[in-house]
């Protein structure tokens, strides 16, 4: 007789091999759950904006809480003055680069403005990572509350309808860090202090809209004020970064996946019933031996109903199940600690039969081994002769059935 091998645990590879799509015979890949049409939605004439989130709107937000939160002010000529905020663009941002101020149409400079400039973005992959950007899988679910589908009529209430609920997935979304350059310029110190003191107290907080998209920033310096001189014209600049936690959706993406990331909610369950036949006709097929039998069998008494059942210890018993593994092995007996075989009662078989043994994963008759009680263990012997391969403790061996571990 050949000596059969041992059997091994799969590895991950191994597992990952298995799970591989096999490909159709007209030598097209089998399509993903997410690409059939039976799963994808129709979304024309729908007026939900799918959710987007661009650099752009990032930029906004800056320009949003300066504006309306911070609201940065000087004393200019005895009046109180709004200071401007405004984007540098490559053309202005190289003009104050190089001239050291900025200059309005009529040639003269500036001042009080802030301006700023987005100078890098970098991938934060320490709050997520996406596993394929072609099919995303992790999504956030939000509730649509009005549509046509769960407008309030008295017909549902009165056939106690639930509403339809409409659903949308959207994509979880790519987190980046971005960096701002930001210049401010004052006529005086005096009021460059008071822009410095509103700006730094905003700092560490969210930024933006509260109605649509909050970001964090983070100031931590600023540069020394230094005063520039121009003929009879004067500024004073200072220069800051601001750090700008922040995260994007592109509106590429959630176009293609639009007509799978809508869903609709059960309005009603509906169970049908059919029969098969006249009254007659059902009744004598449904006769048996047991329905005929003078006594009937229920796993509990009733009144005015002649029983015969299980009793209590008997039905813990037949629902009692539990699984182990073994602490360790020698050759052919493997131990499992603080484990004990539940006792038999009457009226049933002490066989291995309440077992089931696995041993690396691989199923193994009850003829093949034998289990008994040693104090407060189990121990399982195997006839390493007809498996073919001795235990040792590196094997993965699980015993199942009527024991139950001992705490």
């Amino acid at each position: 007789m050949a000596k059969r091998k041992k059997p091994i645990p799969k590895k991950q590879a191994e597992i990952m091999r298995d799970q591989i799509s096999p490909i159709l015979p007209t030598g097209k890949p089998v399509l993903p759950n997410s690409k059939k049409r039976e799963n994808q939605r129709s979304v024309k004439g729908d007026k939900v904006k799918q959710l987007t989130i661009g650099l752009r709107d990032i930029d906004e937000t800056i320009i949003y809480y300066f504006n309306n939160v911070i609201k940065p002010t000087v004393i200019q000529n005895g009046n109180k003055a709004n200071v401007p905020v405004m984007y540098g663009s490559p053309e202005r941002w190289k003009a104050v680069q190089k001239d050291g101020f900025h200059r309005d149409k009529n040639g003269k400079i500036q001042a009080p403005l802030i301006m700023f400039k987005r100078d890098s973005v970098e991938k934060n992959r320490n709050l997520g990572n996406k596993v394929d950007p072609r099919n995303p899988i992790s999504y956030g679910i939000y509730k649509k509350s009005f549509s046509n589908k769960n407008i309030y009529d008295r017909f549902s209430l009165l056939t106690n309808r639930e509403p339809i609920k409409e659903y949308y997935g959207v994509i979880i979304p790519e987190y980046v860090t971005l960096t701002y350059s930001c210049m401010i310029f004052t006529d005086y110190v005096e009021q460059m202090n008071k822009i410095i003191e509103s700006i730094n107290y905003a700092s560490d907080a969210y930024w933006g809209d509260e109605e649509k998209f909050n970001f964090r920033a983070r100031i931590d310096s600023y540069t020394t004020s230094t005063e520039l001189t121009q003929g009879n014209e004067r500024a004073v600049k200072t220069n800051f970064t601001i750090v700008m936690n922040g995260h994007i959706i592109p509106d590429a993406i959630n176009a293609t996946l639009a007509g799978m990331n809508k869903y609709y909610s059960k309005s009603s369950v509906t169970f049908g019933l059919e029969t098969a036949g006249t009254l007659e006709t059902i009744e004598a097929s449904a006769r048996t031996e047991t329905k005929d039998a003078d006594y009937r069998f229920f796993d509990s008494g009733a009144s005015g109903v002649q029983s015969q059942g299980m009793t209590e210890e008997q039905l813990k018993y037949v629902t009692a199940n539990a699984t182990v593994i073994a602490n360790f092995a020698t050759n052919n007996a493997a131990i499992f600690q603080n484990t004990t075989i539940l006792e038999v009662p009457n009226g049933f078989s002490s066989g291995t039969e309440r077992f089931s043994l696995y041993i690396n994963g691989q199923y193994v008759l009850p003829s093949l081994y034998t289990v008994s009680q040693t104090g407060n263990d189990v121990s399982v012997v195997v006839q390493t002769g007809a498996t073919g391969y001795s235990l040792d403790n590196g094997d993965h061996i699980v015993l199942s059935g009527k024991i139950k571990t001992i705490t």
